[in-house]
């Protein structure tokens, strides 16, 4: 399909581009198809029409035709490959850049691109042969490339086309896939190296002149060069003269072994100059050019081995300090002798471009194909390379010149030689071109020498090569000339002397390699050497002379060396070889040569092979009597020469002679002769060295003799044919006779054995070309038949007898049937014997695999239905125990043993699964009637089953292997459908075993849970082949399992519960048919064990064990809980499982089982989905918490319960929820006892004692604790632990357990600890996990994190989820949803432990740790509107709802969440609210003064903050609104039950105005200067807000007095002895909600404004009008008597002290009703005492002690809070305070007159109290300032007179506002330490009164009741959230 269809029209089918469509009809212009798809094992065919130009058309072919045809393209296979490849690839190349790998991500775009174009140009078809192999070549390696790389299938090949497994033997698809994978995993190193070179340029400063540039390798070991020579010439410029030329630049230096890659072998260049003779010559002086040495470079080949470096490097060019040195500047170069060279004067440098190459040359000229186009010169090395190929013609002579020793012709000083060489014929003309300098150059006609510069000796060292042709060479000499050159002007070259070498002697031997010295024969300048006849007859070489020339020579002095060395194919300097060849002019030397022939060298031998195999036969003709057994043994030593690996490719040269040039027809009767005498005298010692070398070369004997036979035959007609085979026949015997004796070790009959059976194969195919087949193979099987069959023998022996074996299986006479037919019993039988004694496996198994790689699959033919039938009675049961042994073996260490040992095992299974492939129901009957009883029956399905589970190990093979896999598990599951029948007949009912049958259901359920065969993990493409080739082969053994255990019947019983584990882990597999069947299983064998034990207890243990086990693995999906649980039945006509069970009697217990089962499987697939991500978040913690509670409360199984207490132990650590992490491993530690019981190994325990255990748990647990500064937990653990330590008498650990408990104290008082917040969390809608789904949580949230941190970490975590944006609870619509909801917002904890946080004295640091630990109730208000909502003043209707939450467990936990178990909601009125709030602002500002005065506080501003924002608001209305809304008449009047609130409400006003003058006075002494203007702003603001509440001025000093009550009624105390006493330390607030103690500083506050609503609704961080306030989350923010300035939220806020003060009552005319709006504990003391109180009593009254702080107590029932009844009660800091003594107090009746003129010293604003300390520092400094004296010592405290003065002189002195005493300003003293750290007084308390305390007049009558009641909680001051 080449474009989209969407198929409207009717009948229409829409198609997709790619789609394939079979044609079925065309019809105007349209086609009627139908398309295929494959689910399954069904097929559905939709038909259909479209246009038929939506289509390309292809060929293709249809097999199976019917329902399940297959229609296969015609097209090339790798075409169709290549498709369906980059398809797949298609898919998972957009995942990788998804998964962000843009490296593989683009590489395989461009191998797509690049594979996209070779599949264009295949599909062209314009391509050649060798060009079409190419590009197939190209693109099946890059097929492969990226299927590796993307982890798919390796694809088995033949000749670049996939194979199909069915078409071949397995062992020759095994074979494919080894190649393959061996190719892929260990890449062959080559043996063949080349080094290219290019030279770039030589950069000097001062060039000027043309240069020659000499490249060679130098061997420094040997001190030779092992290369030609690589010559270029370079321009004046130092660039290549010729650029345009590359050839000229470029060599490959070529044939380099692996031994030449060493570090002393040097690339050596040498570069002369073409110029004057001086360089630094005058251009005038001469113009004549001379080469002059210039300079020398050097350069190890190992520094080319680390990388092919591609860069041009520079390489430094030196000089030698004297010329005469030159020839050796190399040598002395590498050797470092510094003193001999230097760098060039100009400092010069070479450019080149080195690259070490490896592989055939051929593999190199296609790998780097434009560097050969260009053009590259080769340069090879000097002689021939390590293998000679036949081809190869070679006629080059390499003449080194050496050296010279000249005269000085009569000069004062010394010549300066230069040498001319020539080539001159016998003719006497000069030879052209044929003097080679090097490959880069083409040959020259003359050679020049470089000159020396006045050296009468000079050295050379320069290597020509002269490439003179065979035709030419003979009568050929050189010639060379020695010339004196002037440096004078004309610059002349005068001839003084030559001479000359002839290159070959007159016997025909050429020149011998060596070095020559010849004799300098002087001449004259102008004598003429053109005839060479002249001095040819002279002699050349000192010491030889030529012919009987006796003209005398002179004796000279002077001489000249040089050195030759032939490299030549058809030359030789050998004389024995010429005498060989020429044996018809000697006859008399035949012996002789003979006999030489051995001596002579190999290369010369195969440069003449022909020449010297016709003379051989020649002289045999002549006279066989005389020299038959001497050229028979030149003919071994011959035959025996060419296996060298050296001569190797020389046996097609031989071939080649015995087919087209050999021509004795009758040497064979001599041949033959001989052989049989050498055979049949193997016994003697003598000749076993001669007979090992003609054994060894029987293949070339055999092949003379048939050859010979066959020319005999054809010239006679086939005469002697009977006398031919009766020889053969004899030479036959011979040959068994000697095969069949018997040696005892390794003696040298056994090595005849070995030589002869390594090369008897090898005859086979000559004997073929003469017997019949089965003539052959009768004889070869009689050959081997007569092979002993001892098996302790010579072990070399037995090797090389399995390897003739094996030769004789890969020979072409087995792959005859008839002759196959005779062979393989031999072959089995030896075969056998080694695989019995497990010998020489790796023979063994590669004769296996030819052996089955010769019997195709499906053959029908009768002859390989016979073989088979004898491989498997011969074979088949030591196949078996053959793979058995070698699995069983550990493997071992090295990695190329290791290879070996996974080849011999993957071989000898391939062979097994042949076997089992190729045997049909016959086979399979016959085998299994062949056991002869039961047992052995047994034996034999027990071990085949073994071997079926071995092969199906993931180890078995390789990773990628998958279409190896698959036809191993076709062959298995074919063969246990044979066997199953077997095991049905003879193991069942009275016969029935349990080991063979539990077996079979093993085999089964690992077959099916094979990875190999999840098809759901599969690529649609892949997996739709698998189903069209197989079919989906765990459903039919699942099937099978179903048969076979319906089969059973009561037999069923002993495998309950063993297969439920095994059966359910099939049931997991994603399959629907395969569930329908196996899950009914279930139903059988809860039935079955009911009705053995009356219920199904073990079947639910293991169910429920082995369900965990499995699903933590990633198996089970939703569908599967949803099957099991399920009444429908979801597939098929099968009735689900639910459905069965309750037709039984027993469906009550069976549908519990099964609904806690499906719990279980929801909890574990939440689960293993959360274990799924990378981090560790809550919801991995939660769902593991769910798990575990789920194993305690409804399994109990504790095994687990404690696997998962690690689990979640492990998850708290890793995230450091340290406290958690100490609660998770408390629940194991609660489970353990302090006793003696021995514990056995457990996850990370050892074998211990429960004490040693549970010791080990708490030292945990405690550390843990440490590190989560929960240390109070960690004290009480160290407590019980100290016990048993003491107890034990341990009193070293007790020590150390001490010392640990107070470091825990120590940090607890030293150390800071942050109070975390705690948000509550709704997850709804059926997206969530079902631990999670529709259920609200309350989290203690992390150090620092606030609610917007928490809201995105919770988003991060369910990044699917939509945040809420209200409060309110969802519907159920939400509930419903297919979606994630979350609802987040803060709540407040409500501490469970009062009696702490109420105690005086005890720190903050105490306290803090009670206020958030082991909290089980969070409460959190949503303000709202009753009724109609008044605009002026929202107050009046601002309601607000007040939600409890209490926990299934108490925060911290073993979670950071936990669940919701209820809600409490109550409603609080406008009125209760604005009592809250002030009493949360007074807390608020009583904890910042405290904190401040205490030096707590480091920076001011929260006070400053806090001060402004309650003085701002109240004056511009704030607390007037409460005044407007519940002091009017009408609301009074409408309202009589809130009298009491009303009441307390105006005390809370009066109360807070105290509090700020106070807060003022300790503001003023810590104010910075820069703030001085906004305090005193805030004095005058607090000026008016006490106006506007109608507080007029106190006086500064007012005596103490008798109060009376209006009323006349007293107060009864209940202390009978008088305490310091907070103002506030025992006040009982009544409340109707049953929750009494409001979030204080969480939130900042709004002020009591027309904003106040808003502010009320911070949470939202909105701040709309009052009417948007009821749709926003609930807040536990109220509203207070501030603006928007709030404490720090990160400063653990201290709790406020309990000492409290009112303001000075210096108004006597004040009206009575505003003081009876007092609170009672700001009323006169004399109102309960009217006795006046002494000085020092006053004085000491002053001294207020922290109160212990009110809690609410959520016990307490709702009537009882609400009673506006006051407790008094009072603690003292002193030990007899903390037990007061009840008593009554007789009544009395103050005066109205006493009470309206008296006033308290307690009421001063410079009195509040430190909550840290036990006694009040700040009311300890106060009563020193206020009495203007300090107390000294124990010193009773003296009172002064100031307390009397009226309140003017005190404003007169005063320099600030009013409200601040004066006594405030003339403290200079430091404020004293907190009662904590200070001596108490030895002496008894005084006899002072009591705090007075007042209470309203209509409850006195109460007092005695009230004085029992419970103290009402004063609200914890928190931190103040930022939101």
């Amino acid at each position: 399909v080449i474009a989209g269809f969407r198929g409207t029209v009717p009948h229409g089918l829409s198609l997709e581009i790619g789609d394939t469509v079979q044609i079925l009809e065309k019809c105007d212009g349209e086609v009627v198809f139908f398309c295929l798809f494959f689910f399954y094992i069904l097929c559905f065919i939709f038909q259909g029409i479209f246009p038929s130009n939506y289509i390309h058309l292809k060929n293709a072919c249809v097999k199976n035709k019917g329902q399940f045809e297959m229609v296969i393209p015609t097209e090339d296979s790798v075409i169709t490959e290549m498709t369906s490849t980059l398809r797949d690839w298609g898919t998972m190349w957009k995942q990788l850049y998804v998964r962000n790998e843009g490296d593989l991500f683009h590489r395989l775009w461009h191998i797509m691109n690049e594979i996209l174009d070779l599949r264009r140009q295949v599909l062209v078809g314009h391509l050649t042969h060798d060009r079409m192999k190419d590009v197939k070549r190209h693109i099946t390696a890059r097929l492969d490339w990226g299927n590796e790389q993307l982890g798919l299938d390796l694809v088995p090949r033949k000749e670049y086309a996939m194979v199909d497994p069915e078409e071949i033997s397995i062992t020759e698809l095994y074979r494919l896939m080894e190649h393959r994978h061996r190719k892929k995993d260990t890449p062959v190193q080559a043996s063949s190296h080349h080094l290219f070179v290019q030279m770039k340029s030589l950069m000097c400063s001062n060039l000027g002149e043309e240069l020659e540039v000499i490249f060679s390798l130098f061997d420094s070991k040997e001190n030779r060069p092992i290369s030609e020579r690589f010559f270029l010439r370079l321009n004046r410029n130092g660039l290549p003269k010729c650029p345009e030329k590359p050839e000229r630049h470029c060599s490959l230096f070529v044939d380099l072994g692996s031994s030449e890659l060493r570090k002393d072998i040097y690339i050596t260049v040498h570069i002369i100059r073409i110029g004057r003779m001086g360089a630094g010559e005058k251009k005038n002086a001469c113009n004549v050019q001379y080469r002059r040495p210039f300079g020398c470079a050097v350069l190890s080949i190992a520094d080319l081995l680390a990388g092919d470096s591609k860069d041009d490097l520079i390489l430094k060019v030196y000089m030698c300090n004297t010329e005469s040195d030159w020839y050796q500047i190399h040598e002395n170069i590498i050797k470092k002798l510094n003193a001999r060279y230097n760098l060039t004067g100009s400092n010069a440098g070479l450019a080149v471009s080195l690259q070490l190459l490896h592989g055939d040359l051929e593999q190199i000229r296609r790998e780097y194909t434009s560097r050969f186009t260009h053009g590259v010169s080769i340069t090879r090395k000097l002689g021939f390379s390590n293998i000679i190929m036949p081809g190869e013609m070679r006629n080059d002579l390499y003449i080194t010149v050496e050296r010279g020793e000249f005269e000085k012709g009569g000069k004062s000083v010394a010549r300066n030689v230069e040498v001319t060489m020539h080539v001159v014929d016998s003719s006497g003309q000069i030879l052209k071109d044929f003097i080679s300098f090097g490959s880069g150059e083409p040959p020259a006609s003359e050679y020049h020498s470089f000159v020396l510069y006045h050296n009468n000796g000079p050295r050379w060292s320069e290597l020509l090569k002269l490439p003179i042709p065979v035709d030419k060479f003979r009568g050929a000499h050189i010639r060379c000339e020695f010339r004196h050159c002037s440096t004078k002007e004309k610059g002349e070259k005068k001839l003084f002397g030559f001479s000359f070498m002839p290159l070959m002697q007159e016997n025909g031997r050429t020149l011998p390699d060596g070095t020559h010295e010849l004799i300098v024969h002087k001449c004259e300048e102008n004598t003429n050497l053109q005839d060479s006849g002249r001095y040819l007859k002279l002699p050349f070489s000192k010491g030889i002379f030529l012919g009987n020339n006796s003209q005398a020579i002179k004796t000279t002095k002077e001489s000249f060396w040089i050195t030759s060395f032939l490299c030549s194919t058809k030359l030789t300097q050998n004389g024995d070889m010429l005498d060989l060849l020429k044996w018809r002019t000697h006859p008399d030397k035949i012996a002789g040569c003979l006999s030489k022939l051995k001596e002579i060298d190999g290369s010369e031998i195969v440069k003449f092979l022909q020449d010297t195999l016709d003379t051989l036969f020649g002289i045999l003709d002549e006279n066989s009597q005389k020299y038959g057994s001497k050229v028979f043994d030149c003919l071994v030593h011959i035959i025996n020469l060419l296996q060298d690996s050296k001569f190797h490719h020389f046996k097609p040269v031989m071939d080649t002679y015995i087919e087209s040039h050999f021509a004795g027809a009758l040497a064979y009767r001599d041949l033959i002769k001989v052989l049989k005498w050498h055979i049949d005298r193997v016994t003697e010692v003598e000749l076993h060295e001669h007979i090992q070398e003609v054994l060894k070369a029987q293949e070339y004997i055999f092949k003379y003799i048939v050859q010979s036979r066959r020319l005999f035959s054809i010239a006679t007609g086939g005469q002697n044919e009977e006398e031919f085979r009766c020889c053969i026949q004899e030479l036959l015997m011979s040959v068994r006779f000697f095969l069949s004796q018997e040696s005892k070790g390794a003696s040298a009959l056994s090595q005849l054995q070995a030589v002869f059976l390594s090369s008897f194969p090898s005859v086979y195919s000559e004997l073929l070309k003469l017997f019949d087949v089965r003539e052959v193979a009768n004889l070869v099987h009689d050959a081997l038949g007569s092979l002993p069959t001892v098996m302790h023998g010579d072990e070399s022996l037995q090797a090389v007898k399995l390897q003739s074996i094996g030769k004789t299986v890969e020979s072409h006479l087995y792959t005859n049937p008839d002759s196959r037919y005779i062979l393989l019993p031999v072959v089995l039988h030896h075969l056998h014997m080694h695989l019995q004694e497990q010998k020489d496996l790796i023979m063994c198994a590669r004769i296996l695999s030819n052996i089955f790689c010769l019997i195709k699959k499906n053959s029908s033919e009768k002859s390989v239905l016979e073989e088979i039938d004898v491989i498997v009675n011969s074979l088949l049961d030591i196949l078996l125990r053959t793979i058995l042994e070698i699995t069983s073996r550990p493997q071992p260490s090295g990695s190329a043993m290791r290879l070996q040992f996974q080849d011999v095992t993957g071989e000898f299974v391939s062979c097994l699964l042949s076997l089992l492939r190729q045997m049909t129901d016959r086979h399979y009957q016959q085998l299994l009637d062949s056991f002869s009883t039961k047992e052995d029956l047994r034996d034999f399905l027990l071990q085949i089953f073994t071997v079926f589970r071995i092969l199906i190990r993931p180890e078995m093979f390789p990773k990628d292997w998958t279409v190896m896999r698959l036809v191993a598990n076709n062959v298995i599951i074919t063969t246990v459908l044979y066997l199953s029948d077997a095991l049905r007949k003879n193991f069942l009912n009275e016969n029935f075993d349990y080991k063979i049958w539990d077996s079979y259901f093993f085999l089964a359920v690992i077959f099916i849970n094979q990875l190999c065969l999840q098809l759901e993990m599969f690529t649609p493409s892949k997996k739709k082949k698998v189903l069209e080739k197989y079919g989906d082969m765990r459903v039919t053994m699942g099937c099978e399992i179903f048969s076979m255990w319906q089969n059973l019947g009561e037999h069923k019983l002993h495998f309950i519960p063993a297969l439920i584990g095994p059966f359910l882990e099939v049931t997991l597999i994603p399959q629907p048919d395969l569930r329908n069947v196996m899950i009914p299983i279930f139903h059988d064998m809860m039935d079955w064990e009911q009705r053995r034990s009356g219920n199904f207890k073990q079947v639910e243990a293991k169910l429920i064990d082995k369900l965990d086990s499995l699903m933590s693995e990633g198996k089970g999906d939703e569908t599967y809980r949803e099957l099991f649980n399920s009444i429908i039945p979801l597939f098929g006509p099968y009735p689900s499982l639910l459905k069965k069970i309750e037709r039984e009697t027993w469906r009550e217990s069976g549908v519990s089982l099964i609904a806690t089962v499906t719990r279980l499987m929801e909890r574990l697939l939440d689960y293993r989905d959360c274990m799924k991500m990378g981090e560790v978040d809550g919801k991995k913690i939660g769902c593991t918490v769910s798990l575990l509670n789920f194993y305690k409360t409804e399994l109990n199984k504790e095994e687990m319960y404690i696997r998962y207490i690690h689990k979640l132990y492990d998850l708290h650590l890793k995230a450091q929820n340290f406290t958690e992490a100490a609660y998770t491993l408390l629940l194991y530690d609660e489970l353990l006892e302090w006793s003696d019981r021995p514990l056995r190994e457990f996850l990370t325990y050892p074998m211990q004692t429960e004490w040693q255990r549970k010791e080990c748990l708490h030292l945990t647990i405690i550390q843990n604790f440490d590190r989560g500064k929960c240390w109070e937990n960690g004290i009480i653990l160290c407590r019980k632990i100290a016990e048993q330590y003491e107890s034990y008498y341990d009193y070293r650990n007790l020590s150390k357990m001490r010392m640990m408990e107070a470091s825990l104290y120590d940090k607890i008082m030293d150390q800071q600890r942050l109070e975390p917040e705690f948000f509550r969390v709704g997850f709804y809608g059926k997206k969530f996990p079902f631990f999670l789904r529709n259920k609200e949580f309350v989290c203690r949230g992390h150090d620092y994190e606030r609610l917007e941190a928490f809201q995105q970490r919770m988003l991060n975590e369910f990044p699917h989820a939509i945040a809420m944006q209200h409060a309110n609870q969802p519907d159920e619509t939400i509930f419903q949803a297919e979606a994630q909801y979350l609802q987040i917002y803060a709540v407040t904890p409500i501490p469970e432990n009062q009696e702490v946080l109420q105690r005086d004295g005890i720190p903050n640091n105490i306290k803090s740790f009670y206020k958030v630990n082991h909290i089980w109730r969070f409460r959190y208000d949503r303000p709202f509107h009753k009724g109609t909502k008044d605009k002026e003043n929202e107050f009046k209707s601002l309601w607000v709802e007040r939600t409890t939450l209490i926990l299934v467990q108490s925060l911290p936990g073993i979670s950071r969440w936990f669940e919701v178990e209820k809600r409490e909601v109550v409603e609080m009125s406008p009125l209760e609210n604005a009592i809250e709030v002030l009493e949360n602002k007074n807390q608020q500002l009583r904890t910042l003064i405290s904190q401040c005065q205490t030096r707590q506080m480091q920076n001011i501003n929260p006070l400053t903050m806090c001060l402004n924002g309650v003085i701002d608001a109240a004056v511009n209305g704030g607390v007037a609104r409460y005044q407007e809304a519940f002091f009017i008449k009408e609301y009074i009047l409408n309202h009589p039950e809130d009298g009491e609130k009303i009441t307390r409400l105006r005390e809370l006003m009066l109360e807070q105005a105290q509090i700020l003058e106070f807060g003022l006075a300790v503001h003023e002494k810590v104010v910075p200067q820069d703030m001085r203007p906004l305090h005193k702003k805030l004095v005058d603001q607090f000026f008016v807000m006490k106006s506007s509440l109608g507080i007029p001025e106190f006086s500064a000093c007012v005596q103490a007095s008798p109060v009376h009550f209006p009323n006349g009624s007293p107060r009864v105390c209940r202390n009978s002895i008088p305490v310091s006493m907070s103002p506030d330390g025992a006040r009982v607030i009544p409340r109707r909600s049953p929750l009494s103690y409001p979030a204080v500083n969480r939130y900042s506050s709004s002020s009591l404004s027309s904003q106040a609503s808003a502010e009320v609704s911070n949470i939202t961080g909105q701040s709309e009008s009052s009417d948007e306030v009821f749709n926003m989350q609930p807040s536990p923010s109220t509203s207070s008597l501030s603006s928007a300035h709030s404490a720090s939220p990160n400063v653990t806020s201290s709790a406020p002290s309990s000492a409290r003060a009112s303001p000075l009552l210096s108004d006597k005319h004040k009206h009575s009703r505003e003081n009876s709006c007092l609170s009672p504990r700001e009323r006169p003391c004399s109102a309960i005492y009217p006795i006046p109180l002494e000085t020092s009593q006053r004085i000491l009254f002053n001294h207020i002690g922290d109160g212990a702080l009110p809690r609410s107590d959520s016990n307490l029932p709702g009537p009882d809070k609400a009673s506006p009844a006051r407790h008094i009660a009072s603690v003292s800091p002193s030990p007899a305070g903390r037990s007061p003594m009840k008593g009554s107090v007789q009544s009395f009746t103050p005066s109205p007159v006493e009470y309206h003129s008296s006033g308290l010293i307690s009421n001063s604003p410079v009195l509040s109290g430190s909550y840290s300390s036990g006694i009040s520092s700040l009311s300890r400094c106060s009563t020193s300032e206020t009495s203007g004296f300090e107390s000294q010592g124990s010193e009773p405290a003296v009172t002064v007179s100031s307390y009397s003065t009226p309140e003017e002189p005190v404003r007169k002195e005063s320099k600030t506002p009013p409200p601040y005493s004066v006594y405030e300003r003339t403290l200079k003293r430091p404020v004293p330490l907190p009662h904590s750290l200070s001596i108490p007084p030895a002496t008894d308390p005084p006899a002072l009164p009591p705090k007075p305390q007042l209470v309203r007049t209509n409850n006195l009558e109460n007092s005695s009741r009230r004085t029992e009641q419970v103290p009402r909680p004063r609200p914890l001051p928190r931190k103040v959230s930022q939101l």
